[in-house]
């Protein structure tokens, strides 16, 4: 299950303006046929089988009274009934996969908030810190990071080829000192903090929308039918998958930190050099699964929480409301965090909060209960960076260098790093 099929059968019109609004398209005409047809096969069949019951207990008095050549009349015609029940069965399933494979390639609708259009149509929501002015010429970070000695794209390239970081010695102990530093943080805010799996399997990748749709981008297992994680929202959505939740533990929120790994080919130009994009990084990632009356609260909440670290790291940022077209497939609403780079002079995505409203519920068949209420519904849930580190570092680097190649470490960090306040060329 996926989309809510109820949008093919009563609301048509919101299922292609929402479309329409991310620039997407998807043969909504053809879907409509396929769950039509699918219902129309599925109550002949229910309505064979009714007729089959009522047949069995006929032929039962029939027998019981000796009118045996009647009952074997009607034997033969049941056999009749129950070889067109099984071709009805059959082309009912049929068409039921075809529409549910169908859906899993519709992305999730956007809300009504979400402005329409590509990248050009991102809002700045709002803006924290100033950019800082230099009196020398600010060095981009794989300058920095080759001079103080911790940063080796040359020997990372020759062990994996493009796209791979390595990091020794001072290098090595920030991003470390980053990890902790953000799980304490998000755990004295109250997420549960797991350390979950890296490789997942394909239900667990089409639960959060990562599969069918990004096959492509995905490293895989193939011995084993198992995917490297791109983010740790994966397993940690696949946590609960195919389980009903009682309300009363509700909201859920969860951080892990976990390597993650993308095929995505990088941009042209300033993108490919260094740490901005590449195959393999770590990531402190938050999720949370919240009832659907308060899960644009948790958005506001979980996005401040990402706010919140790249403040205690004095990290001047934008955060971006993103147009529908630059979403992801899951995502109804989703806010984009940006720290500024003076070194390459760009605004870097460091986080990425997003509400996926019941869109990966439903894929991943997640509910949850009320007690006194009868049946289930689907609770909304959200994933949000807290934050990704290789970015977080650039910014670190370029932020932080001074002029005689020294870079300082925020207050905030210095107690990760053993107190140290500055990293030098050498530095252990």
């Amino acid at each position: 299950m996926t989309l809510d099929v109820r949008l093919l059968r009563e609301d048509r019109d919101r299922l292609r303006d929402g479309l329409g609004k991310r620039g997407e398209s998807a043969d909504v005409d053809r879907l409509v046929r396929l769950d039509e047809e699918y219902r129309r096969l599925l109550s002949e069949s229910e309505g064979l089988k009714a007729e089959r019951n009522a047949r069995s207990k006929e032929i039962g008095e029939l027998v019981r009274n000796g009118a045996d050549d009647r009952a074997a009349g009607l034997k033969a015609e049941m056999r009749e009934v129950s070889d067109r029940i099984k071709a009805l069965d059959d082309q009912a399933n049929a068409h039921k996969d075809t529409l549910d494979s169908l859906l899993l390639e519709v992305p999730n609708l956007p809300h009504p908030s979400v402005p329409g259009g590509g990248p050009e149509a991102n809002e700045v929501v709002r803006k924290w810190g100033d950019p800082r002015g230099f009196d020398f010429q600010p060095r981009p970070h794989w300058e920095l990071g080759e001079a103080l000695g911790i940063l080796d794209l040359e020997r990372a390239t020759k062990i994996s080829g493009s796209g791979f970081v390595g990091l020794s010695g001072a290098g090595a102990a920030l991003s470390r000192a980053l990890v902790s530093f953000m799980l304490d943080r998000h755990r004295s805010n109250g997420y549960r903090e797991l350390a979950p799996p890296y490789l997942v399997n394909a239900a667990t990748a089409t639960a959060t929308g990562h599969l069918p749709k990004f096959a492509d981008q995905l490293y895989t297992a193939e011995r084993d039918e198992l995917y490297l994680i791109p983010t740790a929202e994966v397993p940690i959505m696949g946590w609960h998958r195919d389980e009903i939740l009682d309300a009363a533990v509700l909201p859920l929120r969860y951080c892990a930190y976990t390597p993650c790994f993308r095929r995505e080919a990088g941009a042209a130009g300033r993108e490919t050099r260094g740490m901005i994009r590449v195959h393999q990084f770590d990531k402190v990632e938050m999720v949370a699964i919240t009832k659907p009356e308060s899960s644009y609260e948790a958005l506001e909440s979980l996005t401040a929480d990402a706010e919140a670290v790249l403040q205690a790291l004095e990290l001047p940022y934008r955060v971006l409301l993103l147009a529908a077209g630059d979403m992801g497939n899951a995502s109804a609403k989703t806010y984009d965090i940006e720290a500024w780079a003076p070194g390459v002079g760009m605004w870097l995505e460091v986080s990425s909060c997003s509400n996926c409203e019941a869109y990966q519920a439903r894929r991943a068949g997640l509910r949850f209960r009320t007690e006194g209420s009868s049946g289930t519904r689907f609770p909304h849930t959200l994933n949000g960076s807290g934050v990704a580190l290789p970015r977080t570092i650039v910014a670190l680097l370029e932020n932080g260098q001074n002029a005689d190649g020294t870079v300082t470490v925020p207050q905030a960090l210095r107690p990760y790093l053993g107190g140290r306040g500055l990293l030098e060329p050498g530095s252990a």
